[in-house]
């Protein structure tokens, strides 16, 4: 009742309460010992999990394992998960070789379970990423249809039961025949959705954006990317990992190789998109977008770069976090309340999550040196190294 008077008084006198900051870190990793020096067989595996961590500003031990669910048989490759929690608590989370998605109730974080989980949906098969709609579904892409790496996938929407709500193909051939969802933002102003195109095996280059009708999954425009450089016949300079920028309309669409298009006027009949950026480097992965600002993990780079995309067609770097030379990032998080970035990624950071924080008034990056080891004796008897990759704070 206390807080509720506090909270009262605050809204009556035009003061709005201080954000708070996130309690937990859910972290989607799979049991994965590390192979010996030379060795050339694959390293063992357990199963997949969803640990949760205390990561509260006051916590003792900072990173304490709250709570851990494994699910599945085995795990195959931990994967994707939402980029940030979902409103209603409800996280997708991923082992992509093993073509399973499991949907997991965080809403009491000491007691995740496992709500609903699924595999292939109609011909669709292999989803990579998930993004919460305001209707309380949630969309995936799917990379492949008919079997795999056979055909281009689509679009799949679910209801808050796991139940198909509509569908969509990303056919495309006489554009691209190796088009392969990969990634989306979605534009609910203007009632559209934007997905990429790449190969999680890498077996081919698709040079092409996607623009789609949210409401319908009807397939609007497939659009070639601009060349903008040599390096665009790079194998990977497929578009990856689109972003809704702040001011809800414009679409921010790197590259695997680090480019950087945006996509504009996606309420006409005929979208542009525009190359704004190189970054520099030719290994870039997960964004963020915290604010004006566009967060980018430069892999080959070690590093993490923050722009600044007030004005979108001209971006210009704001801030840089270099980690050291074995450590490679991948996965990026923002605390949605806060201003904290969770870290995972590969080489020195395969069996850790680093954090950071960003200014979000300019964008200037700072690492924080609190970190999260996943080598540990884990409840469920697992003992050894587990490998991190999709991880989101929790909502408050």
């Amino acid at each position: 009742m206390r807080k509720l008077l506090i909270l009262g008084t605050l809204l009556l006198f035009g003061v709005a309460p201080a954000p708070r900051p996130s309690h937990y870190l859910f972290a989607w990793a799979m049991e994965a010992s590390a192979p010996s020096p030379g060795m050339r067989s694959m390293p063992k595996t357990g199963r997949d999990f969803l640990a949760v961590f205390d990561v509260a500003s006051d916590a003792k031990p900072f990173g304490r394992l709250v709570a851990m669910l494994p699910v599945g048989g085995g795990a195959k490759m931990a994967h994707h998960t939402d980029y940030a929690l979902p409103p209603d608590d409800v996280l997708f989370a991923n082992d992509w070789l093993a073509n399973r998605t499991y949907a997991i109730d965080l809403h009491d974080a000491a007691h995740p379970h496992l709500k609903f989980q699924f595999g292939s949906i109609g011909s669709y098969q292999y989803p990579h990423s998930f993004a919460p709609l305001a209707n309380g579904d949630t969309l995936a892409t799917f990379q492949y249809s008919g079997g795999f790496n056979h055909a281009a996938g689509g679009l799949v929407e679910f209801d808050a039961s796991g139940h198909v709500v509509k569908s969509g193909s990303a056919a495309s051939p006489k554009i691209d025949r190796n088009i392969r969802p990969y990634s989306m933002a979605v534009v609910a102003k203007l009632d559209r959705v934007v997905t990429s195109s790449a190969d999680m095996m890498g077996a081919q280059v698709s040079h092409v954006l996607q623009v789609w009708r949210l409401s319908d999954l009807k397939l609007l425009e497939t659009i070639v990317l601009p060349k903008p450089g040599e390096w665009y016949n790079d194998p990977s300079s497929d578009s990856s990992e689109p972003r809704l920028l702040a001011d809800g309309i414009t679409v921010a669409m790197p590259t695997f190789n680090c480019g950087l298009f945006v996509v504009r006027g996606l309420d006409g009949e005929h979208p542009t998109v525009r190359h704004v950026y190189d970054f520099g480097y030719r290994v870039c992965e997960v964004p963020i977008v915290v604010g004006d600002y566009l967060v980018e993990s430069m892999q080959s780079g070690h590093a993490v770069v923050s722009l600044d995309m007030h004005d979108p067609l001209h971006p210009h770097e704001v801030g840089r976090i270099l980690l050291k030379p074995d450590e490679y990032p991948h996965w990026l998080g923002i605390e949605p309340n806060g201003n904290r970035i969770v870290i995972t990624g590969i080489g020195a950071l395969r069996t850790h999550a680093l954090f950071a924080t960003i200014d979000r008034a300019t964008g200037k990056l700072a690492l924080d040196p609190k970190s999260i080891d996943f080598t540990r004796a884990w409840p469920d008897g697992w003992r050894g190294s587990a490998i991190p990759h999709g991880s989101v704070f929790s909502n408050e």
